[in-house]
């Protein structure tokens, strides 16, 4: 763990002390450079960890909506309610998942760049009124989704951007401490749509 990983609201699990606890890490998925930060300060409840892991998995490693547009929905929904940490990650996840640089540049002009077809414009206008408080989802919105995407895709959407509330929730009230990788890519790709690191640093 890095030094700075001390400044969360609850300190992180060392690896000695998961190893003690037995805690399995198989559920963390390749799409990480690091481990998370939130997964030794969630280990603190082992069994939180196992069910918020094992929901992970099956939403973001299986179904049939492209992994790409999972990760942008996910980002979408992170910067839309304001956590810093998440979007980085989920931000790094979708240029490591096929979606191109300058596809990921002009995401907040979604509704407009020719770059976006309309099946991704109708999630990530979902996922971004989803992520706002109120919830900003309209019945339009929904409907317009609905002429994209299966009941089961539109499931699978749906709990992508529920992934994320918890984890944008846990992660912005914790504090925790952005891992270096996603630290790089936010600032050095991130930055134009208004991210900053804020207190994950």
């Amino acid at each position: 763990m890095r030094e700075e990983t001390a400044m969360a609201r609850i300190p992180p699990l060392t690896a000695a002390e998961m190893a003690a606890r037995n805690i399995d890490l198989s559920f963390v998925g390749g799409d990480f450079h690091e481990l998370p930060n939130s997964v030794p300060t969630l280990a603190w409840r082992p069994d939180i960890l196992q069910a918020s892991g094992g929901l992970w998995a099956a939403i973001m490693l299986s179904g049939t909506v492209a992994p790409g547009l999972k990760w942008m929905t996910g980002y979408m929904v992170s910067m839309a309610a304001g956590c810093r940490y998440c979007s980085a990650h989920t931000g790094t996840a979708t240029a490591g998942n096929g979606v191109p640089a300058d596809k990921l540049a002009a995401i907040w002009d979604f509704e407009h760049s020719p770059l976006f077809s309309p099946a991704e414009r109708s999630a990530l206008r979902v996922a971004v009124g989803a992520g706002q408080v109120p919830n900003a989802v309209s019945d339009a919105d929904f409907a317009d989704m609905a002429l994209h995407f299966s009941r089961e895709q539109q499931v699978e959407i749906v709990a992508v951007i529920a992934l994320y509330g918890f984890f944008n929730r846990w992660n912005d009230t914790v504090a925790t401490m952005l891992e270096e990788t996603p630290r790089q890519f936010a600032e050095s790709h991130l930055s134009p749509h208004g991210w900053t690191l804020g207190k994950h640093g």
